[in-house]
Formats: C-alpha cells, sequence, structure tokens
C-alpha cells in the first residue's frame, strides 16, 4: 500500500499554510518558527511518518541531472511569479519589489534565518543575492538517489518547486548543507532540527522516497528530543 499522496494529487502544488511544530526548540526562543518554516506536525506524529518510509540504500547518482526536475524556479502554480519569488514573499519581511511587475519580483526584504537564528538583510542584485538562498529541504540530488528518479518529469518538477521542501535561508550554511541528508548535516541553530526533520519526513512521505538507515537514525534523535 502507498504511503504517500496518489498520484494524481501530487500534481497540485501545496499552498503555504499556517505551520506549527508542538513541543520543539526551548521555551522563549526568540525566533521561533515562523508559520511558513514550521514543520507543521508534533514530533510524535513525525516519528510515526517516519516509520512510513521505507529503509534501504542509496542508489547511484546515474542519470542525475538539475534539468530532470524542470527549468530551475517554474512558476508551476501560474500566480505570473516565479518560484524564487514566491518563497521570497512568503519567507521575507518588509518586503519591496521592482516596479510593474504586480509585487512579484523581491528587490528587498528582511530574513529571519530559520538554520542559523541570524537576522540577514536580502538585497536583489548580481552581488548580493546569493546571501539569501533558496534551499530545497530534500535536497534533488539526495531524492534522486532516493526515489525520485522513478517519478515521472511532472512529479519531480512539483517536487522541486513545493513550497513545502523550499525554505529561504542564509546562503552560505545552504552551500554548506549541498545535497546533505539527516544523517549528515543538521540546522546549527538546535531549535529549529526539530521542524527541519519534521519538514523532511513529510516531503518524503508526500513523494513516496525513502530513507538510508542512518538517516532515519539521525532523524529519530532528533525527534525523541524534541
Amino acid at each position: 500500500m502507498r504511503t504517500g499522496l496518489g498520484r494524481s494529487a501530487r500534481g497540485v502544488v501545496v499552498a503555504a499554510v499556517a505551520l506549527t511544530l508542538a513541543g520543539c526548540g526551548p521555551a522563549g526562543d526568540t525566533l521561533g518558527d515562523p508559520s511558513p518554516a514550521g514543520g507543521g506536525k508534533p514530533a510524535s506524529e513525525a516519528l510515526a511518518d517516519l516509520k512510513k518510509l521505507q529503509v534501504k540504500g542509496r542508489a547511484p547518482m546515474t542519470g542525475f541531472d538539475r534539468d530532470e526536475f524542470g527549468p530551475a524556479w517554474a512558476d508551476v502554480d501560474h500566480n505570473g511569479c516565479d518560484t524564487r519569488n514566491d518563497i521570497l514573499k512568503r519567507d521575507l519581511e518588509g518586503e519591496t519589489f521592482k516596479k510593474g511587475t504586480q509585487d512579484c519580483i523581491v528587490l528587498t526584504g528582511t530574513l529571519r534565518d530559520p538554520y542559523s537564528g541570524r537576522t540577514i538583510e536580502f538585497e536583489r542584485g548580481q552581488k548580493t543575492s546569493m546571501a539569501v538562498q533558496i534551499d530545497h529541504v530534500v535536497a534533488l540530488a539526495d531524492a534522486w538517489q532516493k526515489g525520485a528518479r522513478q517519478l515521472s518529469k511532472e512529479e519531480r518538477r512539483q517536487l522541486a518547486n513545493d513550497p513545502l521542501n523550499l525554505l529561504a535561508v542564509d546562503g552560505p550554511l545552504n552551500g554548506q548543507k549541498s545535497a546533505a541528508d539527516a544523517a549528515t548535516w543538521l540546522p546549527p541553530r538546535r531549535a529549529y532540527r526539530c521542524p527541519y526533520v519534521t519538514r523532511q519526513i513529510q516531503v518524503k512521505v508526500k513523494y513516496e522516497l525513502w530513507v538510508t538507515s542512518a538517516e532515519k537514525d539521525a532523524m529519530e534523535r532528533v525527534l525523541k528530543a524534541c
């Protein structure tokens, strides 16, 4: 029996919903878990979802290419804005927009980075945009090695542009993470590790991806400490 959403249902991009993770992070954490960046479920439910995932070895990278997930930052929801700007609009505060783009292209804004807890000022530009990057919470290369190769091209395009799998984060930390899974990389801000792992599990359940044994063990350790 399949554990994820049906294939027809997966063709619809999820809307950004109010997501709150109960019981994770220290009390009084000033950054908290902003609604679009939270994990969405209590740790107990995330642990139950983790048990639904197959545990298998990592498949080879054979055939992997970013193009297998469609054009970068496609406008999959047909709202006139590409996915990168949609996520910047969702995750930044105090945004300003390029004139004539109907509040689509984000020029500036403030990010309260969930991975580090730092406040980062975003400014669009060739030398400044990379300070804030859009992270695939489940990296596309990791997804490819754990089931995405078997998805259709449309399903992979949805995975690459799904708001559930995307976060605006500190650029250098995103580069540090690269294609790592939870066994080899976790956010340095410990208060965000529970929502981060929960979100990875949600994505993997939705797109019927699997986890390695080391990855599952790491996820369990994080969630049991929430």
